[in-house]
C-alpha cells in the first residue's frame, strides 16, 4: 500500500497561481504587509484547486477549505528574513472533540521523517562512521542487504538510498492500528510476520533507476542504530532534535500516553476518525517523526544558515551544499531540489494515515513554510496554503 505523497512531480509546489513557469514578483511591487495583516491575508486568500473547468475560481478563506476537505485540524508556520514570522493552529485535534490546535500540537511527520533521518546520517558521514559512497553492508552487522545478481558490481550506499537509486525495494508503510502486533524493525527488513510489508531487497542494479523507496530508509534506520549503539529515536535526539532546537519532536513509536494525549487524532477522507488515533509506525526513520511546524521551520532554518555559512550548523557549508544540489532528476539528499537562484527551493512531502504535511525552503533569502494537517484530504488544502502565502509575501517562485 503506497501512502506516498508524489514528491518527484514537477507541477505546481505552491498552488495554481505559483506553476514552473510563472513570472516572479515584480520588480517594483510594494511592500509586505505588517504582521497581523499578512496572517489575515493568507487565511482569507485560499484559492481552491478543485473549481470545475472553465470556471475561475475566487479566493476563499482557509476555515472554508478545512470544511470543504473535511480536515479537523492543521497548523502552520511561515519563515520570512530568517526567522518564524508566524505560527498558528487552526481547528481541533479530534472532529468529535472541542480541544483546539496550537502551535505545540503534535502532528504526525510521515515521509518529512526522512529529512531529518537524512540530516542525521549526514552528521554521522561528517564524524567518518561511515562513507556517503561506500557500501552500507560494511557497516551492518544484525542484518545486511541480502546479496544478488544485482549488486555483483554496485554496491547499495548512503549516497542512493538519499536520492532512492538503491534498488530496494518497498515504497512506503502503511502502519499497524493500535492494538495490533507490530514488527520489530528485523522483522519489517525480512517481511516477516507480524510484518504487513514485503521483504526489503534489491531488485535492480543500484544506481541504475529511481524508485522511491521507504525500505531504504529502512535500512538507514538500522545503519544509524549500529553506528551509534543507542535506539534510533535516541540516536535522533541526539544528532538532530535537541540541536535544531526541535525540542517538541519525538521519534518515539508510539507516543508515551501523556505525550499523545496532547497530540492530533489523523482523520480520513469522510472526516472520521483513525481507530486509536493514529497508526503506529515501526519504521521510523521512514515515516515514524511526530512534530510541529515550528520545530520544522527550525530545521529548515538550521539548513539555510548552514548553506550560506553562517555560525556552526547541524552540518558543514560543503555538506549542506551537497545536500541542496540535485543529484538526480531533481532529488537532492533527502530533499527535492528545484529552481535556480533565488527560486531555488528544498521541500519534501508527507502523507500517514490520516496525515498530511509539507514543509518548503529557500535556498536563499530566509524564506520557507511547512503546513501539518490532521486529514487525508489535506494534500490539497496544504497546497492551497502554500499558494497563499507565496502570493502574499510575493515569494520568487518558477524556474
Amino acid at each position: 500500500m503506497n501512502l506516498l505523497a508524489p514528491i518527484f512531480a514537477t507541477a505546481c509546489f505552491f498552488g495554481l497561481s505559483a506553476c514552473a513557469g510563472a513570472a516572479s514578483a515584480p520588480p517594483q511591487s510594494p511592500p509586505v504587509p505588517a504582521r497581523a495583516d499578512r496572517v489575515q491575508l493568507v487565511e482569507q486568500g485560499l484559492i481552491p484547486q478543485d473549481a470545475p473547468d472553465g470556471t475561475v475560481p475566487t479566493a476563499t478563506s482557509l476555515h472554508d477549505r478545512m470544511r470543504h476537505y473535511r480536515v479537523p485540524g492543521l497548523s502552520v508556520a511561515v519563515i520570512e528574513g530568517g526567522r518564524i514570522d508566524w505560527a498558528k493552529g487552526y481547528g481541533v485535534l479530534r472532529a468529535s472533540d472541542s480541544v483546539p490546535v496550537d502551535t505545540l500540537t503534535l502532528f504526525q511527520a510521515a515521509s518529512i521523517s526522512k529529512v531529518v533521518t537524512t540530516v542525521a546520517a549526514l552528521r554521522l558521514v561528517e564524524n567518518g562512521r561511515f562513507l556517503l559512497d561506500g557500501d552500507v553492508n560494511a557497516h551492518l552487522s544484525t542484518w545486511r542487504v541480502p546479496e544478488n545478481g544485482f549488486t555483483q558490481e554496485q554496491k547499495v550506499t548512503l549516497r542512493r538510498i538519499l536520492t532512492h537509486t538503491s534498488g530496494l525495494t518497498v515504497s512506503g508503510f502503511a502502519g499497524y492500528e493500535r492494538g495490533q502486533p507490530v514488527p520489530t524493525l528485523l522483522q519489517v527488513l525480512t517481511g516477516t510476520p507480524p510484518a504487513n510489508s514485503e521483504t526489503v531487497q534489491v531488485d535492480t542494479t543500484p544506481g541504475d533507476t529511481q524508485r522511491y523507496s521507504g525500505g531504504g530508509f529502512t535500512v538507514l534506520q538500522l545503519l544509524i542504530q549500529e553506528a551509534t549503539g543507542r535506539p534510533f529515536e535516541a540516536a535522533l535526539d541526539e544528532l538532530v532534535l535537541r540541536p535544531a532546537g526541535m525540542t517538541h519532536s519525538s521519534f518515539e513509536q508510539p507516543l508515551p500516553v501523556s505525550t499523545a494525549a496532547g497530540a492530533a487524532w489523523g482523520h480520513y477522507n469522510d472526516g472520521s476518525a483513525v481507530d486509536g488515533g493514529s497508526r503506529v509506525h515501526p519504521e521510523q526513520a521512514a515515516a515514524g517523526l511526530w512534530s510541529t511546524p515550528s520545530d520544522l521551520a527550525r530545521l529548515l532554518m538550521a539548513i539555510q544558515r548552514a548553506a550560506a555559512g553562517q555560525g556552526q550548523g547541524l552540518l558543514s557549508p560543503e555538506m549542506t551544499r551537497e545536500m541542496l544540489t540535485p543529484q538526480v532528476g531533481p532529488s537532492g539528499l533527502g530533499f527535492v531540489v528545484m529552481g535556480d537562484g533565488e527560486r531555488r527551493i528544498f521541500r519534501h512531502s508527507g502523507s500517514n494515515v490520516g496525515f498530511r504535511a509539507r514543509m518548503i525552503g529557500y535556498v536563499q533569502g530566509g524564506r520557507g513554510a511547512v503546513v501539518m494537517t490532521n486529514g487525508d484530504a489535506g494534500a490539497a488544502l496544504v497546497e492551497e496554503i502554500l499558494g497563499s502565502i507565496a502570493r502574499v509575501y510575493e515569494w520568487p517562485v518558477g524556474n
